[in-house]
């Protein structure tokens, strides 16, 4: 199979829903003839026209209240919020708007729109171009996540993402765009309510999300070499969470390690540690349960105190031991 960049597999979805469905239509900053901040919409506005790939003022709260609004007419946008750190100024639009209104008409209406945004470390951006803001919509009923770690999952994820009838959080880590993997050239969707095995393994159950994965994958590689396997799992979409896989794998294992880049504190860790104690996988457990996430500070901008800031390779191999052993 042919294999496409992360970002390559974002800009097919785009296009393949768009020409697929006139109602569907980009909005962003920048999204127009500068081709998106990280290139996600290259050569789409030259292809769709302005009237279908809009460039915006530098307005979150303008871009996320124009695809509401648009949503609710009919139209199916699909807008770019460029860092997720901003995604803060559209709250009140998301929060008490994009996720209520399908609930408070009764069905009646619906709000069928993606907000797309790069989140996550790793580029030196500093602490207001860096955060992994996920659990905050993770909270709010109304509104699903998702966090794609593969070229594969981006697009499959965000096609199921650009057809379903309620708003959709679709996060993009920046260090993923320019990473590789097969695709498949015809259209095809994975459901937003399919947590995925990335790894099997028999001795540790590691749960990460986004930029983890692959670095969760790398440890487990490094490991198999002690005869200590991992089993990778992906949960993909965080809200609507699929967690029988995630369950079943502890019941095998007996030990579970959560990786994720966004703070310990109120993290989406502690969401899959509550769902394990609560299951009968807490029965099976050998060892107490670990989170591996980022410290509880902003993300430094020098980049040796960024890299220590979250996790890497060598803290999940290091702490899988430990769990193991």
């Amino acid at each position: 199979m042919r294999e496409l960049t992360y970002v390559e597999a974002i800009r097919e979805a785009l296009n393949q829903a768009m020409a697929a469905d006139p109602r569907v239509f980009l909005i962003g900053e920048d999204v127009g003839v500068y081709g998106g901040a990280f290139g996600a919409s290259a050569g789409l506005h030259q292809q769709y026209g302005a009237g279908r790939v809009v460039d915006t003022p530098i307005s979150e709260a303008g871009i996320a209240g124009a695809c509401v609004g648009a949503a609710l007419t009919g139209m199916r946008p699909v807008g770019e919020i460029q860092f997720m750190d901003f995604i803060t100024i559209s709250m009140e639009q998301l929060v008490l708007q994009a996720a209520k209104i399908r609930y408070m008409f009764g069905g009646k209406a619906t709000v069928p729109m993606v907000l797309r945004t790069p989140g996550g470390s790793g580029t030196g951006a500093a602490a207001q171009h860096s955060e992994s803001l996920e659990n905050w919509f993770v909270h709010i009923p109304g509104l699903k996540v998702v966090m794609p770690s593969t070229p594969y999952d981006a697009k499959g994820l965000l096609l199921s993402a650009i057809d379903d009838d309620n708003p959709v959080i679709f996060v993009e880590h920046k260090l993923l765009y320019k990473t590789k993997g097969p695709v498949p050239e015809e259209p095809y969707r994975i459901p937003l309510t399919q947590t995925d095995v990335k790894r099997v393994g028999q001795h540790l159950t590691v749960v990460a999300t986004s930029m983890m994965v692959p670095r969760a994958l790398q440890a487990a590689e490094q490991l198999a070499a002690e005869g200590i396997e991992l089993e990778v799992v992906d949960p993909r979409t965080l809200s609507p969470l699929d967690d029988a896989p995630i369950i079943r794998s502890v019941i095998k294992t007996g030990r579970l390690m959560v990786v994720h880049e966004a703070h310990r504190n109120g993290g989406f860790g502690g969401e899959i540690v509550g769902r394990v104690a609560e299951s009968e996988a807490f029965d099976y457990l050998e060892a107490p349960i670990k989170r591996l996430c980022g410290l509880d500070v902003p993300i430094p901008y020098n980049r040796t105190l960024e890299a220590a800031a979250v996790p890497q390779v060598a803290d999940i191999v290091r702490e899988a031991k430990a769990l193991v052993k």
